[in-house]
């Protein structure tokens, strides 16, 4: 171990979505003295090289100048972490659940309510090792699900998740619970069909998407965008100077949601409210309105494009009988048609780019690809890809190894540590299971659905199939080993999770984490991981928006109780099954990998690109590199520029090449998909799904639920943070005392059931029901409520129909499909 030297500081990555190679991290500087973290700050990128040496970049455009600063722009998110390392909700040591023997009785039906008691390290990975040889000897390795993926910390030799899968590889195999394209659902299952863009859906060449903007842009739409909000968790404030940039230019915000977040508080020039999931209805009213004036770049379309024809027809009416005019639309989504007619007009006439923030924004929700679909629909129709008129996302992403994903200038190099990735790296595995379908898995198997579903695969992989699990030959689930046990408060239908996790078929559940929440209170035995500041390490910070950069992560504090980091609990567990001999031998050795943790972080080092004339040794003692600036940065064209030049030259990864108004391959693949078809559609219901206000069941559920990505949270973390959870906008204060998820209730509906801000009220539908405390309010728009994702479960009654006093409101999220085709995961109906 590494001892920090009084007044040096500790270079550390904070991330907190991490499901890949450790990076997207906001590097910050860590004070701590005699074994307790005092601060945290943030991390100067000028301490040990210069702004020429970083050639340091600049935005001009119209007399003015953006710079980046030289200093990480750090969110409250991180700056607050210290509360979360000291959490009273950390683990302290092993357990066992009180009236699970595995040697006797295991109660699953008492899962989510039974009491603790301590075990030792031996034990624990006694049983863990036992129960691993168990099922292979009575089942198979396909008996062992592993829940191995998102919404943890950054980290690399001792990887936050998928250590587990490394050990069970070794072992003859597993079930790997394969996470969906969660955060960009709509992109992945639709707009890749319309333009290709793997690996997300989303435009994938960002080069100086920003500079072209500033220089040539009128206006960004921010469709259910907030940059103040979303990218703290991964980047911090960049999102949020860029949008006060905009501003100085002259360039106008114009804001599409239900609410009013935090950057149309802030930024807006214009507001125009649309109620959840109906967005389709608003972009086939705009395509509708152009048409008719004949306002869209046709031109463009005959040369870039395919089946436009097709789409018109829709359109127009000619298939359905139905015109998508702005008055059709007012009805679905709530905006008055001459401000549909006002958006239509002004977009025809102004070079206009849509912005995004991580993930997907607006197209979580039922039958989220055609909202998609049809954002590239209209981005084509007025050229997409010349000047000021792109998508773009506010956050670099680099996730996959691809490093187009970034609109500000780029660096020399964009550093990978995958060579030293002691964790789960994205791949397939011959027994999988999409996210969303596990609890149908665990209970009513067999499952079937299309392709392997992850976010990296490329557009064909969808038409791959169909799957099966259990595969052929294989056993169903009877045992769960997870490190992300956020999967009933972060994915659709976790009240029937909670009912699967207390299925009789599953005999033990393993859970390794942190903090005692969520999943974790499932769990028969408990194993305590350390956070990052407990661990040395590795990181990369390819997120911030100001220069890519490789630091050396000290241990700043030792563990906390007996907590162990997510590679050294394996190793335990490894080390216990030698015991049993035959494939099992010499466990430990093959799991580590033949080297030390140093050995491992310095191969990370010397695989990351940085110059050879930096020693490990050097680079230890300053703990960081960050990559200057490329010289030719200015030279790059802008965004899909070179497919607006020339597309022949420069084809997109459609069959085609070209933009695709109608999809040959969903056709010929799926030619009786009536939620997906080859156009773009506006769809009332499908399969499970009757989400709209206007149908019968709407009318028993009147509300839309807006459930976005927290501001003071990533999904389930921070929620334990007592700082955030003294603000007033973070948590309501009930009569009892309780801090309640706060629900925004229009004036009008609150009105309308007699409510007052501070009430408590109970968000329901047929699945089950959450509470939250009311703030009445005009920035969410009638008919629409409002309540965050994300909120650690405080279960009352378990189970579907159940009722959770935190606000967990994925509790009762839909369970179908988008499609009978796509697996997707769904916002909520009320």
């Amino acid at each position: 171990m590494t001892t920090n030297v009084k007044g040096t500081p500790i270079v550390k990555g904070l991330g907190f979505d991490s499901f890949g190679l450790g990076a997207n991290a906001c590097t910050v500087d860590i004070d701590e003295e005699q074994d307790k973290i005092l601060r945290i700050r943030p991390f100067h990128f000028d301490e040990h090289q210069t702004p020429e040496e970083l050639n340091a970049w600049k935005l001009e455009a119209r007399g003015k100048t953006f710079e980046p600063g030289f200093k990480t722009l750090i969110s409250p998110l991180s700056l607050c972490y210290k509360k979360r390392v000291y959490s009273k909700n950390r683990i302290p040591y092993p357990m066992r659940r009180v009236d699970w023997d595995p040697n006797g009785e295991r109660h699953p039906e008492t899962r989510g309510t039974s009491g603790y008691e301590r075990i030792s390290w031996d034990e624990a990975a006694q049983i863990v090792a036992g129960e691993i040889k168990r099922m292979h000897d009575e089942y198979s390795p396909e008996a062992i699900l592993c829940e191995i993926d998102g919404h943890g910390e950054t980290k690399v030799v001792h990887a936050a998740h998928g250590c587990i899968t490394q050990l069970l590889d070794l072992c003859g195999g597993f079930t790997l619970q394969a996470r969906q394209p969660d955060s960009w659902e709509g992109w992945y299952w639709g707009a890749k069909h319309v333009w290709g863009m793997d690996p997300l859906g989303q435009q994938n060449q960002q080069n100086n998407v920003i500079k072209d903007i500033s220089e040539h842009g009128d206006a960004v739409l921010f469709w259910g965008c907030d940059p103040e909000t979303t990218p703290l968790g991964w980047g911090g404030y960049m999102a949020s100077r860029l949008c006060y940039w905009f501003t100085e230019l002259g360039i106008k915000q114009i804001h599409i949601s239900p609410d009013v977040n935090y950057t149309n508080a802030v930024h807006a020039d214009k507001w125009i409210p649309v109620l959840p999931n109906t967005d389709a209805a608003l972009q086939l009213a705009i395509a509708y309105t152009w048409i008719k004036e004949g306002t869209y770049d046709q031109a463009y379309l005959d040369t870039h494009a395919v089946g436009f024809e097709n789409f018109r027809h829709y359109v127009l009416g000619g298939e359905d009988g139905v015109p998508k005019t702005p008055k059709w639309a007012e009805r679905i989504c709530g905006v008055p048609s001459y401000t549909i007619k006002a958006l239509a007009r002004y977009w025809a006439a102004h070079a206009v780019s849509i912005a995004h923030c991580n993930g997907g924004s607006f197209i979580r929700s039922c039958f989220a690809h055609e909202p998609a679909r049809l954002e590239v629909a209209l981005l084509g129709m007025q050229g997409v890809g010349k000047p000021g008129a792109n998508q773009f996302k506010f956050m670099e992403w680099t996730l996959f190894g691809i490093p187009t994903l970034d609109p500000l200038p780029p660096s020399v190099h964009i550093p990978s540590l995958g060579a030293a990735y002691r964790g789960y790296v994205t791949g397939t595995k011959a027994s999988f299971i999409p996210k969303t379908m596990i609890p149908e898995a665990i209970m009513n198997p067999p499952v079937q659905w299309y392709g392997h579903i992850a976010a990296g695969f490329p557009r064909e992989d969808q038409f791959d199939g169909p799957y099966t699990f259990p595969p052929e030959g294989g056993s169903r689930i009877h045992m769960v080993w997870s490190d992300s046990p956020c999967w009933e408060t972060c994915w659709n239908g976790g009240f029937k999770m909670q009912d699967a996790l207390r299925h009789e078929s599953i005999e033990c559940v393993v859970v390794q984490h942190p903090w005692m929440e969520n999943d974790t209170l499932f769990a028969d035995i408990i194993l305590p991981s350390n956070t990052k500041f407990e661990t040395e390490d590795i990181g990369t910070d390819c997120d911030s928006g100001q220069w890519n950069v490789v630091f050396y992560e000290r241990q700043a504090i030792q563990p906390i109780g007996e907590s162990k980091s997510d590679k050294e609990v394996v190793a335990e567990v490894a080390r216990a099954l030698e015991q049993y001999g035959g494939v099992y031998e010499g466990m430990l050795d093959k799991y580590l990998g033949g080297k030390t943790d140093d050995e491992w972080i310095k191969v990370g080092f010397e695989t990351s690109g940085v110059p050879e004339d930096l020693t490990f040794e050097e680079f230890k003692e300053r703990q960081y590199y960050a990559f200057p600036t490329r010289e030719d940065w200015k030279d790059i064209p802008a965004g899909i520029r070179q497919f607006h030049d020339d597309p022949e030259g420069h084809p997109l990864r459609t069959p085609s090449g070209k933009l695709e108004y109608y999809s040959t391959t969903l056709s010929h693949y799926f030619p009786d998909d009536r939620e997906r078809g080859p156009i773009p559609h506006w769809i009332d219901e499908g399969a499970g799904h009757q989400e709209r206000q206007y149908l019968e069941r709407g009318r028993k559920y009147p509300f839309l639920l807006v459930s976005n990505h927290p501001h003071f949270r990533v999904h389930a973390q921070h929620d334990d943070v007592t700082w955030f959870r003294e603000i007033e906008t973070c948590k309501v204060t009930g009569p009892d005392g309780y801090k309640y998820e706060p629900v925004w209730v229009n004036p009008v509906d609150a009105g309308k059931l007699g409510l007052s801000t501070g009430d408590v009220v109970k968000v329901y539908n047929e699945r089950g029901a959450v509470l939250g405390g009311v703030i009445v309010t005009e920035r969410i728009m009638p008919g629409a409520v409002y309540q965050d994702h994300g909120a650690r479960c405080d279960t009352v009654v378990l189970g579907e129909g159940g009722l959770d006093r935190g606000g967990a409101n994925n509790l009762i999220a839909p369970t179908a499909t988008t499609s009978k085709n796509a697996q997707n995961r769904q916002q909520i109906g009320l």
